[in-house]
């Protein structure tokens, strides 16, 4: 339960909200008289419109009327509304262009860009020796999908999505790719604008022949083929889900079995799984399943995800019965056994667990006998944080993190549990990947001032000596940069005091000869929900902010996963209080040890950390020069109306229970708004694409910053409230470098031309 002084908190928001009602307005009454009235602001000379005064529109919950007077916003395809956010998004970059070290600030990260190494990810092998991998050279706008025979080979192009960029002016992206095993074919799914929502290809890998049709509908296909290479598992949103209403069209997300080897078209591709055909399940609708072949049976599993719950259930039937459609599941762990990860290799199948672990075990199981009563534990609960399974034909790979810096420990698939702890050359963050098909694995390894690069852990056994010599190797598959590794900056870990004595961890970058004059301009990030953990990364954008004197500081607030489930779940619903909390104590430790001061501090956080940035600039104003929301949760009230809002209920709530209602009305910075109130400068960032997040969220909080602060003592100095809406953007995922670059560089300017840093002001 909430406490008592929770609940004195929210009531005083309700009673600052229905003061924004008529009091005589039935719930829900609208009105519709001129609520795009223009109210103009000018900064930089150019000017700024505002959609006031609003509407009367209120909503009853719980026997509480909440207002929201700018709900008219979220329908984005009325033209006025239509109109009045292009005229938003023009202004924001005229005035933005304006600002005199902009340009200079472009110039420099694009310098850096061009002399950083080459990135590559979701590197896999198959048979043959050949290597796939995402490849982005410093040249280059988009990941490209590439693959070599050997590592020594020369590379060849599968899949450029620079090229349709540049003919249809709109970016394309690739989501997600599976080769086959045998390394002969490959799928891939593509994304344009950032929709994040696109088409699967398959083609040959040696000739770039399609061997289908696209297939439309799919949003992160997640392919897992069988071990034949004969056909593929893949998932796909329903067919009509654009006609569906918002909240409906991400449900019942069905999975499918596509083969390559059948005669008959029609018999190629059937679903297997999805919660509408499997009412025996029970699972609610938003539910999505993981079907694919446990490697070397004829077994497959369903792994079940209860939107963003970090609980999954685990399920296995005969492969053949499912590929026909007529699977019989047999349910081994259930969202009540706590288990966050499975991987299967060998006789095994390990499972990662928070039963009575609040920073995690491993346990495994008997493939043959797959049951819970049969776990034996792999790795006991202790004080490291384990998050991470990897399973390899030699091995199972445990990533385990003290406080930001990644271990790696290596368990052989013996009879008798054998913990070999590997030697890392480099301490900071890790995440590993396998492939049951083939010895070892493939980490990835960086620090807060090192670039994160790809290795390779070769096993190297000794049998005459019975010794373990394994091998770390960098995968050399891009080119070198000249700031992987930078001379001269430094990362510090601190613990803070949040408002209720918690210690919350803190991690702090900035040049190594830095005095601690209290004068610098400052970024403070944070994030905090489904635990989550930002772990150490060094990138371009961090350095140019760093080498120009400027602080970055990383807050793990509770919502997170730093320090496990428990950190988690402290910040999570009616807790979430403890997320915005913990980064204002953050804010507050900086200024007392000398790093900054409010007037040169700034606030950023993205998609569920527009929570954390909303909240912590409602509740402390005063902290803060100013604040960018990017994809930012600002309306919590209506959050599960959203598309995705369903898969979401498990870790913020629902309006349908009472307490999880006021939880909700406690994150919502929209509903925390205070008329007379001066506020720090706020830049609003999102993709009109956005469907994890829907741009109303920017759109209503930016209209109701200017209202609160419109005809008071706040107008009298008003501090910009910008909106940076882009039209071929969503998330963020699928994004250019250079849109990327320019809204990195739009975010630098804005701040440093508010913390009155010279050569920024327009």
């Amino acid at each position: 339960m909430a406490s008592s002084k929770h609940f004195a908190y929210v009531l005083g928001l309700v009673a600052l909200m229905i003061t924004l009602g008529a009091a005589s307005a039935p719930a829900c009454a609208q009105t519709t008289a001129s609520p795009l009235a223009t109210h103009a602001e000018r900064f930089g000379g150019i000017e700024l419109a505002s959609p006031l005064p609003g509407t009367n529109t209120r909503e009853a919950y719980w026997g509480t009327l909440v207002a929201d007077p700018f709900r008219f916003l979220e329908d984005v395809n009325d033209p006025a509304v239509a109109s009045w956010m292009r005229d938003q998004a023009d202004a924001t970059t005229r005035i933005l262009d304006k600002i005199p070290g902009r340009a200079a600030l472009l110039a420099r990260l694009a310098e850096i860009e061009q002399s950083a190494s080459g990135v590559v990810s979701q590197i896999r092998q198959s048979e043959g020796d050949r290597w796939f991998y995402l490849k982005r050279d410093p040249n280059d706008s988009q990941f490209r999908l590439v693959w070599r025979q050997g590592l020594a080979g020369p590379e060849h192009v599968i899949y450029d999505p620079q090229e349709p960029t540049k003919l249809s002016g709109k970016p394309h992206a690739i989501m997600d790719y599976a080769p086959s095993p045998d390394g002969r074919t490959v799928a891939y799914s593509v994304q344009i604008g950032g929709g994040e929502i696109g088409d699967l290809y398959v083609v040959d890998v040696d000739t770039g022949v399609h061997r289908i049709e696209p297939i439309g509908a799919i949003r992160y296909a997640a392919v897992s083929w069988l071990d034949d290479s004969s056909g593929f598992f893949y998932s796909r949103l329903r067919p009509d889900y654009a006609q569906l209403p918002a909240a409906d069209r991400f449900g019942d997300r069905a999975r499918h079995f596509r083969s390559l080897a059948a005669s008959n078209p029609a018999q190629a591709d059937r679903v297997v799984f999805s919660p509408s055909r499997a009412p025996e399940l029970q699972f609610p609708i938003y539910v999505s399943g993981a079907v694919a072949q446990i490697p070397g049976t004829r077994l497959a599993a369903l792994v079940a995800y209860f939107g963003v719950d970090r609980r999954i259930a685990l399920y296995l039937a005969e492969l053949d019965e499912v590929i026909a459609g007529q699977a019989r599941w047999r349910a081994v762990v259930t969202q009540a056994d706590q288990v966050a990860e499975v991987a299967f290799a060998g006789p095994w199948i390990y499972l990662r667990s928070n039963a009575q672990a609040p920073r995690f075990k491993v346990l495994r199981i008997p493939l043959a006998r797959p049951s819970l009563a049969n776990a034996q534990v792999v790795l006991a609960a202790s004080e490291s944080v384990v998050y991470e399974l990897a399973a390899a034909k030699d091995a199972l790979y445990i990533a385990k993190r003290d406080g930001v810096l990644g271990s790696l420990l290596r368990v052989p698939h013996a009879a008798q549990v054998e913990l070999q702890p590997m030697a890392l050359p480099v301490r900071g963050s890790l995440s590993v990947t396998a492939d049951t098909r083939r010895d070892g694995a493939i980490l990835s390894l960086g620090s807060w001032t090192q670039v994160s690069k790809p290795y390779r852990l070769e096993p190297k056994i000794d049998a005459k000596l019975n010794t373990n010599a394994n091998e770390v190797t960098e995968l050399q598959l891009a080119k070198r940069g000249s700031f992987d590794a930078p001379a001269g900056i430094s990362s510090r870990e601190v613990m803070v005091p949040s408002h209720d004595g918690t210690l919350v961890p803190l991690s702090i970058i900035a040049r190594t000869d830095l005095p601690r004059t209290g004068q610098h301009p400052t970024i403070l990030y944070g994030y905090g929900a489904y635990g989550s953990t930002e772990s150490p990364f060094l990138s371009p954008s961090v350095y140019a902010w760093i080498e120009r004197g400027g602080v970055y500081a990383f807050a793990h607030v509770r919502g997170g996963g730093m320090l496990g489930s428990d950190w988690h779940l402290a910040g999570k619903m009616t807790t979430k209080p403890n997320t915005w909390k913990d980064a204002i104590a953050a804010a507050q430790w900086l200024i007392q040890n000398g790093y900054t001061t409010p007037a040169k501090l700034g606030i950023y956080g993205g998609s569920a950390g527009g929570i954390l940035v909303g909240r912590a600039i409602t509740e402390r104003p005063d902290l803060f020069a100013a604040a960018v929301p990017a994809v930012g949760v600002l309306d919590a009230v209506r959050m599960e109306l959203e598309p995705n809002g369903a898969a979401n209920i498990p870790e913020f709530g629902t309006t349908q229970k009472e307490e999880q209602f006021y939880g909700l009305l406690a994150m919502s910075a929209y509903h925390a708004i205070r008329d007379g109130e001066r506020y720090p400068a706020t830049l609003l960032v999102h993709g009109v694409n956005d469907i994890r997040v829907r741009v109303s969220n920017s759109t209503k909080f930016a209209s109701r910053l200017r209202q609160a602060q419109a005809g008071s003592a706040a107008s009298e100095s008003p501090r910009p409230v910008l909106l940076r809406l882009e039209y071929q953007a969503g998330h963020g995922q699928g994004s250019t470098r250079e849109q990327a670059r320019e809204r990195t560089v739009d975010i630098f300017s804005f701040l440093l031309w508010q913390f009155g840093e010279a050569g920024f002001a327009p």
